[in-house]
């Protein structure tokens, strides 16, 4: 390999080096392929290196040029040596070889010696010119039905064996290739990327057409047989991007994946590999054919041993590099070959449903769009955007991808593609919907994994989050853990998405997770280093100052509570100090910390593997977070919301008004029991999603005389689930009629669901009512976590008004997709409920509500 002054060749001097070397013995091996095919009595001559070409007037392989052939007419002047690996070193061939030469002048023809109605092709990787020094050789012996074609094979075979290559061979005429195609999978797929050497050109292109048919007249069935066999290879071998010593060729986006991803296309299913697939495939064939050369074996696993000397060989720094490139390539793979299966699955499930009349076998009725968020529709099992997008909006690419993920749906490739190319993406610091839509993927779990891939691969990611680039693909050397960085913080946070009702902040439980190991990318102690970074990112996202510090002590104490409880006496009073002097770097936010790193703790655990986390350090740690909550003072529960004066001076003389402006949408009428659901409901009426909600009932301000008169205030920031937003003239008109009593809220609301095909969406936490104690003296507190969706706040309104209650004041907010409502409230005479079967009865209500 040519190298630079420093002694090493550089990455694209060696990358090259090893293509043209492959392209120079795949050109030699064809020419001696095709001498050996030559009626030329084999012991008559030595055997012909490689590197020779076919005898003068033969037939070229190929894609080979007449000048080549010609040149290597002289073929007994290259030895094995001029081989990356093993070759015919000469001489005569073995005695087998020589029968079949006694037999050969029966097939002779008038051109240079070919035989008749004979062909030799290559299949596998040498068909496709990528044989590496340990590949095997794969051919075929394509004929007409000759009697005795067998002493021709011979006389290709026996050099062949002699020369130290690994050969897989067969012998057929057209059809029986065809019918070992039609049932052998392996053999399909060799023959689909069949390449003529020597011999017969109509031959080898009626065999060629014969097969194509079969594959794409059986496409249905043999996809399927495919993509079955292609999951229990990836179960056994595992994702190369995430593997410590992986398979390069047979592991979940290795080698292998792309040539069948070629072998869909060719049934025209799906779209042949995208040039970023082909160029990840190219580096993962350089770094096979760099470890074949290095070890001298022919093995596709790339052990710790071997790592080092191969990145030397591809003109790589260290071992980290090359693994970091390995990962990056495969993720590649994986993804495009991610959407091409998803377009089989929907083609071979069309077919399955081909409904009468339909010959094409589409299985379409029509095409539906479906909205599943602001500027997101579903189409054919894809979120794509939707033809109103606003594309300058800064947090549309979050929001969307949030929707995506929300509903379990892949985002649509175009999509991904426009987004990146023409969004705008949110400027420092983010504006709140950017930040919630953040959360609300993060929020997501399991679906945001496939979601963020899709951001990343699109180079999204690293543009939104700038410091990601330093774990990006950064592989982690602990066989404890199973993924790279980038993907185990990913990994967590679908995790902690599990475990929001765990704690009070879920949006900072999902972004600590994300950024708990964001110091892996910088020297020193990953825990310290990451809450310098985590601080920034927080400021990034437009978190206000006490919620950065939460994030920066979460991250740089994520590993407090196991490392404490698995090498720490819990039962020393010391211990539980220890603990509580690191969470109080968040002063008057102690026991929320506590929380956050007891839910990040499990989800890191989980994330990182089963030798990390398990039944017995789960529970060391829960019992040291349940002491260290003991032993925190606690503080005193935040005071009830208040009515503030500006909301005061909004009750007017007739006793109720209405205020909207933009997304602000304020209501002061007299209080009465069910004023909150009804005014939410009305909000859902016009698909508006609240995002907060403010409610506050205090003695009247409109002059009224009777003492116990109340004013209630409703404060709500609500924003249109999709679409444009609600005429803000109609919308006030249906508030004011509500009041008035002249609006059936609830029907309306039964009409409009019955009319909406409500899509499952993904797997959530369970909800939870909790009963406060000790919150207030005044009345009966009662906290509601759940997932978010349309109308929520009036069920849970409702429920609270078949229970005789009255909501006094309401705390209500949307983290993301969470949400964390509090009320209080009291009974008919105004009195907070005592009697545990009557808080039973409202727990369970509420819950029944929120299912």
């Amino acid at each position: 390999m040519p190298a630079p002054a420093g002694g090493a060749p550089s990455r694209e001097a060696a990358r090259a080096a090893l293509a043209a070397a492959r392209a120079s013995r795949a050109a030699a091996l064809d020419r001696w392929l095709a001498s050996l095919l030559a009626t030329a009595p084999p012991h008559s001559a030595p055997a012909p290196s490689p590197r020779a070409a076919a005898p003068r007037g033969g037939a070229a392989p190929d894609g080979a040029e007449q000048g080549d052939a010609e040149a290597g007419a002289s073929h007994d002047k290259t030895s094995r040596d001029d081989l990356p690996s093993a070759g015919p070193a000469g001489g005569s061939p073995s005695g087998s070889s020589q029968t079949g030469g006694s037999q050969s002048g029966a097939f002779l023809t008038g051109n240079g010696g070919m035989p008749e109605g004979v062909a030799l092709v290559a299949v596998g990787s040498h068909a496709r010119r990528e044989l590496t020094p340990g590949g095997d050789l794969d051919l075929v012996l394509l004929h007409r039905g000759l009697a005795g074609v067998a002493a021709i094979a011979d006389r290709v075979w026996y050099p062949v064996w002699d020369s130290g290559l690994r050969l897989d061979h067969s012998v057929r005429t057209v059809a029986e290739a065809r019918t070992v195609a039609r049932g052998d999978m392996k053999a399909a797929l060799g023959l689909l990327s069949a390449r003529r050497v020597a011999g017969d050109h109509a031959l080898v292109d009626e065999l060629r057409a014969a097969v194509l048919t079969d594959w794409r007249a059986d496409a249905p069935v043999r996809l399927a047989e495919l993509s079955a066999m292609c999951r229990e290879r990836w179960e056994a071998q595992g994702e190369l991007a995430f593997l410590l010593e992986p398979d390069l060729k047979e592991a979940h986006g290795g080698l292998r994946d792309v040539h069948v991803m070629h072998a869909v296309a060719a049934s025209w299913v799906a779209s042949a590999p995208d040039a970023r697939v082909r160029a990840a495939h190219d580096l993962l064939l350089d770094i096979r054919h760099a470890l074949h050369e290095v070890t001298g074996r022919s093995t596709d696993r790339l052990v710790l041993q071997e790592q080092a000397a191969v990145a030397r060989a591809l003109g790589l720094l260290d071992a980290d590099v090359l693994q970091r490139s390995i990962a990056e390539a495969a993720r590649t793979i994986t993804y495009g070959a991610s959407h091409l299966w998803r377009r089989v699955d929907n083609f071979t499930r069309a077919k399955h449903r081909q409904p009468p009349g339909d010959p094409q076998g589409t299985g379409r009725r029509g095409v539906e769009r479906r909205p599943v968020g602001d500027g997101a529709v579903e189409h054919e099992g894809e979120v794509v955007l939707a033809r109103n997008a606003d594309l300058s909006d800064p947090a549309l690419v979050l929001r969307v991808a949030a929707a995506a993920a929300q509903t379990g749906l892949p985002l649509g490739l175009a999509t991904v593609a426009r987004l990146a190319e023409h969004a705008a993406l949110p400027r420092v610091p983010w504006p709140a919907a950017a930040r919630d839509a953040l959360v609300s993927l993060l929020g997501a779990g399991p679906a945001a994994i496939a979601v963020w891939e899709a951001l990343d691969q699109a180079g999204l990611v690293v543009r939104l989050l700038p410091d990601w680039e330093r774990v990006r693909n950064r592989p982690q050397r602990n066989p404890v853990h199973r993924f790279t960085v980038d993907r185990h913080l990913v990994e967590t946070a679908a995790g902690a998405a599990a475990l929001t009702r765990e704690v009070a902040r879920p949006d900072l439980l999902l972004i600590g997770a994300l950024l708990h190991d964001i110091g892996k990318g910088w020297p020193g102690d990953h825990s310290k280093s990451g809450a310098v970074v985590a601080r920034d990112i927080g400021a990034r996202l437009g978190f206000p100052e006490a919620d950065v510090r939460v994030l920066e002590t979460v991250v740089r104490h994520h590993l407090l509570l196991p490392e404490t409880a698995t090498r720490r006496d819990i039962d020393d009073p010391v211990t539980v100090q220890t603990v509580i002097a690191a969470v109080s770097e968040a002063p008057g936010r102690e026991r929320e910390v506590l929380d956050l790193l007891a839910a990040l703790a499990a989800a890191d655990g989980g994330a990182t593997g089963p030798a990390a986390w398990g039944a017995w350090k789960a529970g060391l740690v829960a019992e040291l977070a349940r002491r260290a909550a003991a032993a925190l003072s606690g503080g005193t529960p935040p005071p009830a919301p208040a009515l503030a004066a500006d909301h005061a001076a909004l009750a007017r003389h007739d006793g109720a008004a209405v205020r909207v402006t933009g997304s602000r949408i304020t209501i002061a009428a007299p209080d009465r029991p069910g004023l909150l659901w009804r005014a939410a409901g009305v909000l859902a009426l016009h698909r508006l999603a609240v995002k907060t909600a403010r409610v506050v009932s205090s003695p009247s301000v409109s002059g009224a005389s009777a003492p116990s008169a109340q004013t209630a205030v409703l404060d709500f920031t609500a924003v249109p689930e999709y679409g444009t937003p609600p005429d803000p003239a109609g919308l006030e008109a249906d508030l004011r009629r509500m009041l008035a009593g002249r609006l059936d809220v609830a029907e309306r609301l039964e009409r409009r669901a019955r009319s909406v095909r409500i899509r499952p969406g993904v797997t959530v936490p369970p909800p939870r009512v909790t009963i406060v104690d000790d919150a207030s003296r005044t009345a009966t507190v009662v906290e509601v976590r759940a997932h978010d969706r349309p109308g929520l706040l009036w069920r849970v309104g409702q429920a609270l008004g078949s229970c005789g209650l009255q909501v006094r004041a309401a705390q209500v907010d949307t983290l993301g997709a969470e949400a964390v409502d509090v009320f209080y409230v009291v009974d008919a005479q105004g009195r907070p409920l005592d009697a545990s079967d009557a808080l039973d009865a409202v727990r369970d209500r509420v819950l029944e509500s929120l299912h």
